[in-house]
């Protein structure tokens, strides 16, 4: 079969897969964001507020009945759907009711939270605007479901076409692919929050450095760029994240390729990393100018719009979402409880090491297989960490915030297989873009 049949062969076996699960993916965030685009579509707020309180306490209904089904003492009672619903509904339209009346009546999201939690989501259009096609044309069940399905599987065929650029076997390509689908950043994907948007962007923007860096500057720097400017309407703080460490990435290849070149002509340290910028490549250039430029970018337009601080989003973790009077020592507070959040994370990984292991062999695979690009992979990466070190939550549902970083195994594990399945394949001579560059520099 053609390559293309084996990606949408692929893609079809993971949708009709996720027929398992039309309702119950929704986290307490997804409310708002789909009240926003419900407002997007142009439905008055109490519309848009039944219609995500259905959507939302259905979800609840369908995992309370699912979980009863398999209670070794409550499986034979009656189904507790009518219940949950009718309870969630009063709570929740109680809630809205309660801030509409207090003048809580502005923006685009139904106030189901404090207005300073909720201003949060009002400068997050991206992921809204995302889903207004999906909702008008399926309904707001099966659109949430199918747009889903679709960015998800966009984040796989991404995959795909990232570890073709670098020039793996087509077999290989594959197994990015179906890796993306079935590790968590696929089930992350899959729920109706920013998530999928921010793995399938970030996954974008790779793409864009592994044309670079096999030469094709216009093509790589304007995904590089849209990607990042997308990324600002989605979660501007991602586009941050990512702009600094594909910079960072940059730098790295530059200050490692004009050293080995100083090297070898037996020049200065000091000498040799002035030639960092020049060693770089024009291509490598151009994604180090769109980069740095979306990272300030970013900064300066939060600011002109006067989108929310840092202050106030520590402000919203340590308040429990502005339910408590603010603190007064802030950033003592969020670094104690950042470092005992690392120390207990650490606990469980060594707990179940399944994360630290893929994350630490597919490092090496990229790094050894395709040193320039890995280093912009470990950049990508660690944004998931970046975002995780941000919300030192351990109560937040799975790994979502540190999903990102799943995209090392996603991409750097079929490197690693390469070698076990082509042996003879050196690692010099399997991608003329990146590793010849770096040969030439050291020639």
């Amino acid at each position: 079969m053609k390559p293309r049949t084996w990606v949408l062969a692929l893609a079809a076996v993971f949708a009709v897969l996720q027929l398992a699960n039309v309702n119950g993916r929704d986290t307490p965030d997804t409310k708002n964001y789909l009240s926003y685009a419900l407002s997007l579509r142009g439905d008055s707020k109490q519309a848009a507020a039944t219609a995500t309180i259905d959507y939302a306490c259905a979800g609840k209904a369908s995992i309370a009945r699912r979980n009863q089904s398999v209670d070794v003492v409550r499986f034979h009672a009656p189904s507790p759907t009518r219940r949950v619903v009718e309870e969630c509904r009063g709570y929740e339209q109680w809630q809205v009711a309660k801030r509409l009346r207090a003048g809580q009546t502005g923006g685009h999201t139904v106030p189901f939270m404090p207005p300073r939690f909720m201003r949060i989501f009002e400068v997050r259009p991206g992921y809204p605007v995302f889903l207004v096609p999906f909702i008008t044309v399926f309904g707001v069940t099966w659109g949430l479901w199918t747009a889903g399905v679709v960015v998800t599987v966009a984040g796989g065929v991404l995959a795909f076409l990232v570890l073709r650029t670098l020039r793996a076997p087509l077999h290989l390509a594959l197994t990015g692919q179906a890796l993306f689908y079935v590790l968590p950043c696929g089930t992350t994907a899959m729920r109706p929050m920013t998530e999928g948007l921010l793995l399938t962007l970030t996954l974008a923007a790779l793409w864009g450095c592994a044309l670079a860096l096999d030469g094709r500057t216009r093509a790589g720097t304007a995904l590089v760029g849209g990607s990042l400017l997308a990324l600002f309407t989605v979660k501007h703080s991602q586009a941050l994240f990512l702009g600094v460490c594909l910079a960072g990435a940059c730098a790295a290849i530059g200050v490692r390729r004009g050293m080995r070149a100083g090297a070898v002509r037996h020049e200065r340290p000091l000498r040799a990393s002035g030639q960092c910028w020049r060693a770089l490549g024009r291509p490598l250039r151009s994604v180090a100018v769109a980069a740095s430029c979306a990272a300030v970018g970013t900064m300066l337009v939060a600011r002109v719009l006067h989108y929310p601080s840092e202050a106030e989003s520590l402000q919203d973790l340590l308040t429990n979402h502005f339910n408590r009077p603010d603190r007064t020592r802030l950033w003592p507070e969020f670094l104690h409880l950042e470092f005992d959040f690392w120390v207990e994370w650490l606990r469980r990984q060594l707990w179940d090491p399944l994360f630290l292991a893929a994350v630490s062999a597919s490092a090496w695979g990229a790094l050894r297989r395709r040193p320039a690009f890995g280093v912009f992979l470990l950049g990508a990466a660690f944004t998931g960490v970046l975002n995780q070190a941000g919300h030192p939550d351990i109560n937040i549902y799975g790994d979502r915030l540190i999903v990102l970083a799943w995209l090392l195994p996603v991409v750097g594990l079929p490197l690693l297989l390469e070698h076990a399945v082509h042996p003879q394949a050196r690692t010099s001579g399997t991608v003329p873009g990146p590793l010849r560059s770096d040969a030439a520099v050291a020639r």
